[in-house]
């Protein structure tokens, strides 16, 4: 039996009309783009490959249900990424998860969101950045980051002066602006701050 050859969508425009007369090959095409990418995004925030294939899961299908309301002048990467963002929120705060997100930092995403046509390229830029850095100054950095230790704490676990935590945390800073831009603060709290802020209820 002749394979039947995949229908490509050369623009969101064609794509969006494809859904919303309610093809199936288009819903597949979407998934085939998406659907891994959305993931990886997912999993950045809950740090659970099964939760974040369920928050994706419910974004793309809740498109679908929607799709006679999209609009053909659409970007569908900037909505989807948004709509798996806020169904990241959603699922937390179903789950009675504290959330203790600073407003300018909120706004910061958003925007990030909406402006980086390619933010899972500057998410992998940042990390690559990070793993460029001086060793002794890689694992300061990461020791604040990842495992949300205050200066002091870093100082006496690494048995530095605090005057050379703060250093090489300022040196750390510098490099990672020099290479990202202004976005770098951004895509840190993206890649860091958010899971340290989540807090299991007691």
């Amino acid at each position: 039996m002749k394979r039947k050859a995949k229908i490509i969508y050369t623009n969101d425009a064609k794509l969006i009309e494809g859904l919303r007369r309610g093809e199936e090959a288009a819903y597949a095409f979407l998934m085939d783009c998406y659907h891994h990418k959305l993931c990886l995004y997912a999993n950045s925030f809950c740090k659970d490959r099964s939760l974040a294939a369920d928050m994706v899961q419910n974004v793309m299908l809740r498109l679908w249900k929607k799709r006679t309301s999209l609009k053909t002048d659409l970007s569908l990467r900037s909505f989807l990424y948004r709509s798996v963002y806020n169904e990241f929120l959603d699922q937390y705060k179903h789950r009675k998860f504290i959330l203790n997100l600073e407003k300018e930092y909120m706004t910061a995403v958003n925007t990030l969101l909406e402006e980086e046509s390619n933010l899972d390229r500057l998410i992998q830029q940042v990390r690559k950045e990070i793993d460029n850095l001086h060793p002794r100054c890689k694992e300061i950095f990461l020791l604040s980051k990842y495992e949300g230790l205050t200066n002091l704490e870093i100082a006496e676990h690494l048995n530095l002066s605090i005057k050379t935590v703060e250093n090489q945390m300022t040196r750390a800073y510098a490099q990672l602006r020099d290479k990202i831009g202004e976005k770098m603060q951004s895509i840190l709290f993206l890649l860091f701050e958010i899971p340290k802020k989540l807090k299991q209820p007691t």
